[in-house]
């Protein structure tokens, strides 16, 4: 496998001097040619980070700019560097400024993502794999979303950004692909896909929706030699990444009132640890306490040194994209991390064991009983070879492997 390798970056620790975090050599399938990459978005710290290790390997990237975003200068700081590294001249850095392409399109519109791709496949003849990476995260309760028109409209904006914008870049770029009988569609979520979330709702539903579109369109595009990965990890790396916009909140949902588990006072103290995103930054006498009756938008910035907080948070992400992408038999799948591999468990743990509590009650609504029905009951296992009887075989359907890790009925 080819790699490149990441320069090890120093980090201080309280009472051990100076010591190095060790980043490990990024590894890519084998390929033949160099690939090109189609990001959505591409301004997060996270694709920020890809994007320089994919030109370090040879690739090309056209790399999505939603407007709002790279209008931000704090936003766009970090890719506007690597634009400004890419035109250096530096020895390290040739020919990048030839292999990348920033592309100014809101997702949001079908529009502007159908022309943006027509533009990347104009400068580099193609794309092989998109990266539908786009997301921001909404904070309030269910209840706490319905209150005014504001908040009901940030649930339409959450659905806008996580499900239909990224959709509206699939849909622009599936007739390319199936007609080059070939490419690599990944779509980055978390496992938020797995896990709902209390206190974010309304984005662990727009990404349950984006993988539920998903599961469907690998079965639709399989026979076109078309890949799809949902990768997933876990939910604080494309949340502490990209925008958050809270609610407000309503008094019977304050921690105090309501011993529900929410994320909402774990990323307000996130936010309010650096100075230039404390939620009450807004607002001219310091120290004031946070006015709860407003929508609050944040992108947040993490404590300590910059390179050394964000790549202890995204890297191992990094790097499973760039051994996924473009792989020739890619998971349908990949949770990244210990923790997140640890949660998911857990989930299907609590599934399954709730299904066979209930089993009985499950199968006891089955008209015609099946032989499919009494080994469920019993735990046993079906004879394929056994002689099925006529009058239960209708009730049988007969199941076939699929390009998830699911099974699909004929």
């Amino acid at each position: 496998m080819a790699s490149v390798t990441v320069e090890p970056r120093p980090r201080k620790m309280s009472g051990s001097g100076m010591t190095r975090i060790v980043i490990p050599a990024a590894s890519f399938p084998t390929h033949n040619s160099p690939r090109i990459w189609f990001f959505t978005s591409a301004l997060s710290p996270l694709t920020v980070r890809l994007i320089r290790l994919l030109l370090s390997h040879g690739d090309y990237v056209a790399a999505g700019l939603p407007p709002s975003e790279i209008e931000d200068d704090e936003r766009s700081a970090e890719f506007k560097e690597l634009i400004n590294e890419c035109k250096s001249g530096r020895k390290d850095r040739e020919g990048w400024k030839d292999r990348i392409r920033g592309i100014r399109c809101d997702g949001r519109v079908m529009g502007q993502c159908g022309a943006a791709v027509a533009e990347a496949v104009e400068v580099f003849g193609r794309i092989d794999i998109l990266l539908c990476c786009t997301s921001e995260a909404v904070v309030g309760t269910v209840e706490e979303l319905g209150t005014t028109l504001a908040t009901q409209n940030l649930v339409r904006d959450q659905f806008e950004v996580i499900y239909f914008g990224q959709v509206n870049f699939i849909k622009a770029t599936l007739p390319l692909l199936r007609e080059r009988h070939n490419g690599h569609i990944m779509i980055l979520t978390g496992i938020t896909g797995h896990i709902g979330t209390p206190g974010m709702s309304m984005y662990s539903a727009a990404t349950w929706a984006l993988e539920g579109f998903c599961d469907s369109l690998a079965y639709e595009i399989a026979p076109f030699n078309i890949k799809l990965t949902i990768v997933q990890p876990n939910k604080e790396i494309a949340v502490l990444t990209n925008k958050i916009t809270f609610a407000p909140q309503l008094p019977q949902y304050a921690s105090d009132n309501n011993p529900a588990p929410g994320l909402r006072d774990i990323l307000t103290n996130v936010v309010n640890m650096n100075p230039s995103t404390r939620m009450d930054s807004d607002d001219p006498e310091k120290g004031k306490e946070i006015d709860k009756s407003r929508i609050i938008s944040r992108y947040p910035r993490l404590p300590g040194p910059p390179s050394d907080a964000i790549e202890r948070l995204v890297m191992e992400t990094v790097h499973a994209l760039c051994a996924i992408g473009g792989h020739e038999n890619p998971p349908a799948r990949h949770i990244v991390g210990f923790e997140g591999v640890n949660s998911v468990k857990e989930k299907l743990k609590t599934v399954s064991e709730e299904l066979e509590d209930f089993v009985e009650v499950s199968c006891a609504v089955d008209i015609f009983k099946s032989d499919v029905g009494r080994a469920a009951l019993t735990g046993g296992k079906v004879d394929p070879n056994a002689p099925t009887n006529p009058s239960t075989a209708a009730s049988v359907a007969p199941v076939v492997a699929g390009p998830s890790s699911g099974m699909m009925p004929m």
